[in-house]
């Protein structure tokens, strides 16, 4: 991995460059790729396919590790995590590669990075796909408390709900700072208001799990911006729905479409 300075915080991530050659649809147009909380880029779209079939349909795929993740510094203070602090990070990203706009794919976490990036630098921002993510990134549920106490609990201690365990499961299989993801988790749970997200105005896809209870309705918050459409993933669930092949294929028509 490479890394650079995000005013002051290290952020690593990866470059691939277009491998469809000169023909394929992507025409080497950047993506960049934001993972969610206690993932990484492996994890989240090396391992699912997603930055092999984005190359070999001819984009440039930028993959980080989010702040407090994978190989990118690990802070401690939870202000250090707020969602507009990580859209910088993506934003200062495509400074430091040159690139003046690209199309930002979020999943979960990543999703309401990429709400925020579009708010406060749509010039930067060619399209917006949001996925793990719909009505809750306005009406703030989904997730149940404790998530940040299970991460800091000795090994062995209780969670206080099933989705704290599954939490602190696949922050211990990742290999993750659980310190720094407890701080993450209090710091970055931000939403935005139907208002605000009336002014994301560039091209939208909002990609969710018919199964998800994490995210919420994706056709409710599609309805809620001017260029957005829904798709839904049948049978699929907040974990399963991220690596789909529907989910993939439902991207690549939307990136082949968009102005």
């Amino acid at each position: 991995m490479q890394t650079f300075d995000s005013d002051g915080v290290t952020i690593a991530y990866i470059d691939v460059p277009a491998a469809g050659g000169a023909d394929a649809p992507g025409r080497s147009d950047p993506v960049l790729l934001i993972h969610g909380f206690a993932s990484n880029h492996v994890v989240n779209w090396v391992n699912t396919l997603w930055v092999r079939t984005l190359s070999q349909a001819g984009y440039r795929v930028i993959a980080l590790d989010n702040r407090g993740h994978g190989e990118s510094e690990k802070l401690y203070d939870p202000a250090a995590y707020s969602s507009e602090a990580m859209a910088g990070d993506a934003r200062r990203l495509l400074d430091h590669l040159g690139i003046g706009r690209a199309d930002i794919m979020g999943y979960s976490m990543g999703a309401r990075i990429t709400a925020y990036l579009a708010l406060d630098h749509a010039d930067r921002v060619r399209s917006a796909l949001f996925g793990g993510l719909g009505m809750h990134l306005v009406e703030g549920r989904g997730l149940p408390s404790g998530i940040a106490e299970a991460l800091e609990a000795p090994p062995g201690t209780p969670a206080p709900n099933p989705t704290a365990a599954a939490f602190r499961t696949f922050a211990e299989q990742t290999k993750s700072d659980l310190r720094a993801l407890a701080a993450c988790m209090r710091g970055s749970r931000q939403t935005l208001s139907r208002a605000e997200i009336a002014q994301i105005e560039v091209p939208a896809l909002v990609t969710v799990g018919t199964l998800d209870t994490v995210a919420g309705s994706a056709a409710g918050l599609a309805a809620l911006m001017p260029n957005a459409r829904a798709l839904e993933l049948p049978d699929r669930d907040h974990s399963t729905a991220v690596g789909a092949k529907p989910h993939r294929d439902g991207v690549l028509a939307f990136l082949a479409a968009r102005p």
